[in-house]
């Protein structure tokens, strides 16, 4: 199989590797159902800081910081640095990342944002452009809602079918095949990159602000079915294929999009969004979303299976919605994207 696969893939030569990760969150998720698995629980949602902004630019700091003591390596050690958040003009990333002064890629795919970081370092690092690549993803509830909906003290009445937006994020180190072969044995990776899958715009027309799993899950759908079609596989040669944020109302749509396709996923289906919280004893509505919520949770619960042989290989499928506040009060509707990551066990 060559390097390029079908019309959306890539499946690489010599694999990169996650050498190291770290997730950090907030209060609300370090109460849930994955809280002893993060490496790191806010005691409030502020981090010690004085605003949202500047708590999420700290969170990601923590991550960051945390992945490269995993990895011990030193920040002059990355080559590049592929980062994002959902805030305007990526503020979070800019002033929660600049004193480690790596050459930056700024990004955004909305919460699709930890695949997109994941494929670009691991095209890099395949490509020899590279040796070590991070990439960090975060999200916080206060900022988003802050900057998306409403203010945190109008107290609305949020729809069942609206999901929580994570605070937390994760990060991520990847290091090339080539450069770990003369590491000695000292750098023992925790998973393969073996390939991704670039998810192109869909857009069903969705103009709820509050229910970005319908808004997401066509994109989620066209992004599976194309790399299914590209990589000769079925669902069932996955031990899971994860989505990022769908909720439980995304994953419904989903499931039932991709039965049309003659794909049935769901035997397999797993969503960071609903593992993330207790949907019913938090009050989380549809489950979590936000581009820490599957930066955190990939790194949290899925890598460890993949690292300790329990799995064997996942596809990991983050989704964005596309929208701003301008588009919003425009009237436009919400686009959705996904980007799909084959990670695999170096165990087998």
């Amino acid at each position: 199989m060559g390097q390029q696969v079908g019309s959306g893939s890539l499946c690489f030569a010599e694999a990169p590797f996650i050498l190291a990760s770290a997730s950090v969150v907030g209060k609300k998720e370090g109460e849930g159902p994955l809280a002893e698995k993060f490496d790191c629980i806010g005691e409030d949602d502020k981090f010690g800081q004085d605003t949202w902004e500047a708590a999420e630019s700290t969170l990601q700091k923590e991550a960051l910081t945390l992945a490269l003591g995993k990895a011990n390596k030193k920040p002059e050690d990355m080559r590049y640095l592929f980062a994002g958040d959902l805030l305007g003009q990526l503020i979070a990333s800019s002033f929660g990342l600049k004193t480690f002064q790596i050459p930056l890629f700024g990004i955004y795919g909305a919460c699709s944002t930890c695949g997109e970081a994941l494929a670009l370092a691991a095209m890099t690092v395949a490509a020899g452009y590279a040796d070590y690549v991070a990439t960090v993803t975060s999200s916080h509830f206060a900022s988003a809602e802050k900057q998306f909906r409403f203010p945190l003290g109008y107290a609305n009445q949020r729809p069942v079918a609206a999901t929580w937006t994570v605070t937390g994020g994760g990060a991520y180190i990847v290091a090339s095949e080539s450069i770990l072969a003369k590491s000695s044995g000292n750098d023992a990776p925790l998973a393969k990159i073996a390939g991704i899958t670039t998810g192109k715009i869909v857009d069903f027309g969705v103009k709820d602000s509050m229910n970005m799993g319908a808004a997401m899950a066509p994109a989620a759908c066209e992004l599976i079915a194309q790399h299914l079609e590209d990589f000769e596989r079925k669902p069932e040669d996955y031990d899971a294929i994860v989505t990022g944020d769908l909720g439980l109302v995304g994953q419904e749509i989903l499931i039932k999009l991709l039965r049309d396709k003659d794909i049935d996923i769901s035997g397999v289906h797993e969503d960071c969004g609903i593992k993330i919280f207790d949907n019913e004893a938090q009050g989380t509505g549809s489950g979590g979303s936000g581009c820490g919520c599957a930066a955190a949770t990939l790194s949290a619960h899925y890598l460890p299976k993949l690292a300790n042989g329990e799995w064997s290989r996942i596809l990991f499928v983050p989704t964005g919605a596309l929208l701003s506040t301008v588009s919003f009060n425009e009237g436009e509707s919400v686009p959705g994207i996904a980007h799909g990551v084959v990670i695999e066990s170096c165990k087998k």
